[in-house]
């Protein structure tokens, strides 16, 4: 929290944060339970106290410079990427431009995919696959997908285009090495596809791209936030045992606690309406899909019509993991695309990011608006963004 200030004042902007009215950090990591019993909390976690610290911060502005600020800008990712979508739906006059990284929207669906895997190997022991064959999986994707640059550098590029399957590795008769037993093989496939619900046999929540199988896991535990999310949150139950978790009833009744607090819909029309901009980005190598995100990207333009047709864009980077890390190219100027944006009217259809290492810049390339995709030349220097261009996906 405190870096990201530090980096807007730098910039030569008044900042706020906040910490929703609570600290999750207790020493036994369970994170969620102040939401036990106490509802008000609840609501300040999920969108109150965002708000009242915006109204707050822009009334100490207006004190302190005799003026009101000239814009109002929101930076945030995960929960934070979540946060600014909240403010967007329900409080459109907020903010003039809202940069969310990796939302996790719907969070219910999201935190079920979470615990899928571990779920998943927890009643079937079979499928508990150690991290060394997602690895070797991992190995096979990027031997089968990656451009040459991708090679070079470490990640997949397009994970979306990638056509390799696990069955494609399944051990043949008498083989033992380089190769996936068949529980491999359906654990993989399981994790790709995400938990379905048994009665509407849709899936919840597609798992996570092809290209990010090393950070795989099927361990027969659950992860952590996800399940604070659903045994403090939306149980009110520190006992609920996440094993017997129903893919539909369960997910349903979470969604009934907790959708109408952090749930957005894929209408934000009110704040496109006012002149809002909203960029929202996300790491191929990220436990969330990025193809879940252009879903909710498209709806939000057919929602809004003409008046969306300028005032949204999403960046899907590869490499990347959870807002940052990862091989890809992670750095770049979130305030300075946003403010361009809304002070100039210049939509980022390209953004120059860089990959820094121990304070220096070892890398550069343009990230593109989705569905664009950055593609090298051919001949330049790899690790030089003037060697690429933003093509349309199909171009070859």
């Amino acid at each position: 929290m405190y870096y990201g200030m530090a980096t807007g004042v730098g910039e030569g902007y008044a900042v706020a944060s906040t910490d929703t009215g609570h600290d999750s950090s207790t020493p036994d990591g369970q994170g969620g339970r102040f939401t036990l019993g106490h509802p008000e909390k609840l609501i300040d976690y999920a969108y109150r106290a965002d708000h009242l610290m915006t109204v707050t911060a822009k009334a100490l502005v207006k004190a302190f410079y005799g003026r009101a600020a000239s814009h109002a800008y929101w930076i945030g990712c995960s929960l934070g990427g979540l946060e600014g979508l909240i403010e967007a739906r329900r409080y459109p006059d907020d903010y003039d431009g809202i940069v969310a990284g990796a939302p996790p929207n719907p969070i219910v669906d999201f935190n079920a995919e979470q615990l899928w895997a571990g779920w998943m190997s927890s009643h079937d022991p079979a499928l508990r696959v150690p991290r060394d064959r997602f690895r070797l999986l991992n190995a096979a994707v990027m031997e089968a997908c990656a451009s040459p640059v991708g090679k070079k550098q470490g990640f997949l590029d397009e994970p979306d285009r990638c056509t390799f399957t696990p069955q494609q590795l399944l051990c043949k008769k008498g083989q033992t090495t380089g190769c996936l037993n068949a529980n491999e093989v359906q654990a993989a496939q399981k994790i790709y596809q995400g938990p379905v619900d048994p009665q509407t046999h849709q899936v919840i929540f597609p798992g996570p791209a092809k290209g990010s199988e090393d950070g795989f896991s099927a361990d027969g535990r659950p992860f952590p936030v996800a399940l604070d999310l659903f045994r403090y949150a939306a149980f009110q139950n520190p006992d609920w045992d996440w094993t017997t978790l129903k893919w539909d009833t369960d997910v349903q009744a979470a969604t009934r606690s907790l959708g109408p607090l952090l749930h957005v819909d894929d209408n934000l029309t009110p704040f496109f309406r006012h002149g809002g901009r909203l960029l929202m980005y996300i790491g191929w190598n990220d436990g969330h899909n990025p193809e879940q995100l252009a879903g909710y990207y498209q709806s939000l333009l057919h929602n809004a019509g003409p008046v969306g047709a300028d005032a949204v864009r999403l960046i899907t980077i590869p490499g990347m993991g959870h807002c940052h890390g990862g091989a890809g190219c992670d750095t770049f100027s979130k305030l300075g695309a946003i403010d361009n944006w809304v002070s100039h009217g210049q939509p980022p259809e390209q953004i120059i990011a860089a990959r820094v290492e121990n304070g220096q810049v070892v890398r550069t390339r343009p990230l593109c608006a989705w569905p664009k995709v950055a593609r090298h030349d051919g001949h330049g220097d790899m690790d030089a963004a003037s060697s690429f261009a933003c093509v349309s996906p199909d171009t070859h």
